[in-house]
């Protein structure tokens, strides 16, 4: 395996509409190899306020990866290889509650999973490990994103249980109503799961920033691909500026950080 001749501290995952970061200095583009096949696209890496900075469109470039075909194994490890500590995932959701409306942006502290053929794991041989997904988003890179949200007066929700479904299709009415009253999840996507246990098993300090872009069908509140569109547009441009203020205030290698995402693997492998 070939590594690119390029390090990098922060990865950012982009999810539907957000392809290219577009704030990036000194920008290369590399094809990874991966012993899992290639990535959703060539990693771009560049420099944002003296940070290195790897950038992955999740669907690849052109929205041409439907979430079920991701191939998230490669994904991670790319950012991986190239040395990438902290992952900052954007992805778009439908709400499951009122008070999440379109236009919000959250960021999950729990998830369900309802996926059904993924891979899911790294330890598919002789080694196996087990990690620990109790809390399984990075405690202090959450509280980054929720402080630079609320400094720029975003209005970004502070916690959220995700509900990661199969897809490519969306949710039947009944199913939409199990997810909200019987599983009482915040927000409902396709593409969390596996990239968040994949990343923990990686010990990479992950989060997620997810974006609503309108209520699932739960709400009989019909829309029109015109107006998930928009929302979707704005949402892009938040996240953007959320990122822009985040980079620059995630803990450099040489300082310490308090969370255990660094040792995920330390009591997990047999």
């Amino acid at each position: 395996m070939v590594k690119p001749p390029v390090k990098a501290e922060i990865g950012v995952i982009g999810g539907s509409g957000l392809y290219d970061p577009g704030m990036f200095e000194e920008v290369k583009e590399f094809k990874v190899y991966t012993p899992y096949g290639p990535p959703s696209d060539n990693v771009l890496v560049g420099s944002y306020s003296g940070r290195a900075v790897a950038f992955i469109p999740r669907h690849g470039r052109g929205h041409k990866i439907p979430p079920h075909k991701i191939n998230y194994r490669a994904n991670i490890w790319a950012l991986k290889s190239l040395g990438v500590k902290w992952v900052v995932a954007v992805s778009a959701v439908g709400s499951l509650r009122e008070d999440y409306m379109p236009g919000d942006l959250v960021v999950p502290d729990q998830f369900i999973d309802m996926t059904k053929k993924r891979d899911y794991s790294f330890f598919d041989g002789s080694l196996v490990g087990h990690v620990s997904m109790a809390d399984p988003f990075c405690p202090t890179l959450r509280k980054l994103i929720l402080d630079v949200g609320a400094s720029l007066n975003i209005k970004i929700h502070p916690r959220g249980t995700y509900v990661c479904i199969e897809g490519p299709r969306f949710s039947t009415r009944a199913e939409s109503r199990v997810w909200k009253e019987v599983f009482k999840a915040d927000v409902v996507g396709m593409t969390l799961v596996p990239e968040v246990n994949l990343a923990r098993e990686a010990e990479m300090h992950y989060a997620t920033i997810a974006l609503v872009t309108d209520y699932d069908v739960w709400a009989e509140k019909p829309v029109t691909a015109e107006e998930v569109a928009k929302v979707m547009s704005e949402n892009v441009e938040k996240a953007k500026k959320i990122l822009a203020s985040l980079i620059p205030k995630i803990p450099k290698p040489e300082e310490a950080v308090g969370c255990w995402c660094e040792k995920s693997l330390r009591d997990a492998l047999i």
